[in-house]
């Protein structure tokens, strides 16, 4: 079990552009962007996530991800400060109800890392993080309505609670007999596997909740023997353990990436689960990848790897009753070759 104090590991995460620079010996010419980016979106990079990235490498795929740029200040057409309709959705403090039989549940509205792409990345967590004082109401709700047999727990990321709490609420969701299965979205064990603490572990092992936990890895140079030491003390714990990543410009968006990505996954015991189309926020046009150069990946992903290795390519759709999958159009597979080629 990692001995760490993973709250440490938090408060030494660095927000500041001039120590992230320096810690990387990225080019100086670059920050004064930086800061005006990271005045409308924060900079949040744990260091041992930080010491995953290639030094003087201004392109690293890791660093891409957390790296404030000039781009985000620019307004696309067909991006949104909520590209997925959720205000919609959010009918009382901290509970997303989009899907039939399962509801989200934003326990936190705070990141280990702030994800430059996220989808989340404008949502107005002060209105939706309700803390103990409001979890009555997520409650009443739950027993309201039996068709919910499932609850997400998301953000933010939910294990940025302390295991106290977490074990508090998970306590009043088993007691609820129509829910019968717990889905906890976490980055911490990617970013900082600290977190992964005995007591956590234990809270896991010990709900009659079917568990799974949908961790999120976009490269494959994410993955460290701390990671995987992280991830074997959750499977330890019989949870289902599954994977969603992002298909991200200059990050992922190839094919041998990608494979790479899935091979390490499964052999950290991670079953890969969803690979996302980016959804189209405002601030994080720079990453989108073509659905065309999309479907080549995935018909090569289907050539070179079992079955049980490709995850599914989705997109979400505003109102649309469930994640659309990503189908293959050979004629648009060519064309996506065709773009890679180029």
């Amino acid at each position: 079990m990692l001995k760490h104090d993973w709250q440490t590991q938090l408060k030494r995460a660095i927000s500041n552009p001039i120590e992230l620079w320096n810690e990387l010996q990225l080019d100086p010419q670059t920050l004064p962007s930086a800061w005006r980016v990271a005045d409308n979106f924060a900079l949040r990079v744990p260091r041992g996530f930080v010491e995953r990235m290639e030094k003087g490498n201004p392109n690293d795929p890791l660093l891409l991800q957390i790296l404030p740029q000039a781009h985000e200040l620019i307004a696309y057409p067909g991006y949104s400060s909520d590209p997925l309709n959720e205000k919609q959705s959010n009918l009382i403090p901290g509970l997303l109800h989009k899907y039939h039989g399962r509801v989200l549940i934003t326990l936190s509205g705070a990141c280990a890392v702030h994800c430059r792409y996220c989808f989340r990345r404008h949502f107005p967590y002060e209105q939706n993080t309700p803390g103990r004082a409001g979890w009555g109401r997520i409650f009443d709700y739950l027993k309201a309505n039996s068709s919910i047999n499932e609850v997400i727990l998301s953000g933010g990321d939910p294990l940025m609670i302390k295991d106290e709490a977490l074990m508090g609420f998970v306590s009043n969701v088993q007691a609820i007999l129509t829910i019968k299965r717990l889905r906890i979205h976490t980055r911490l064990p990617i970013v900082i596997p600290e977190r992964i603490t005995a007591e956590l572990v234990n809270l896991l092992s010990r709900t009659r909740l079917q568990t799974t936990v949908v961790i999120h890895c976009n490269h494959p140079n994410e993955i460290n023997q701390a990671v995987i030491d992280a991830l074997d003390s959750l499977r330890r714990s019989k949870v289902s353990l599954l994977n969603q990543s992002v298909l991200l410009k200059n990050v992922n968006d190839d094919s041998k990436t990608l494979i790479d990505l899935s091979e390490r996954l499964f052999d950290a015991g991670v079953l890969p689960y969803y690979l996302h189309l980016l959804d189209h926020v405002t601030g994080a046009a720079h990453f989108e990848v073509s659905e065309q150069k999309a479907q080549w990946f995935l018909a090569e992903m289907i050539k070179h790897l079992p079955g049980y290795l490709v995850p599914k390519f989705v997109r979400e759709i505003p109102g649309a009753l469930s994640k659309t999958p990503l189908s293959i159009d050979p004629a648009a597979c060519a064309a996506g070759s065709d773009l890679i080629t180029q």
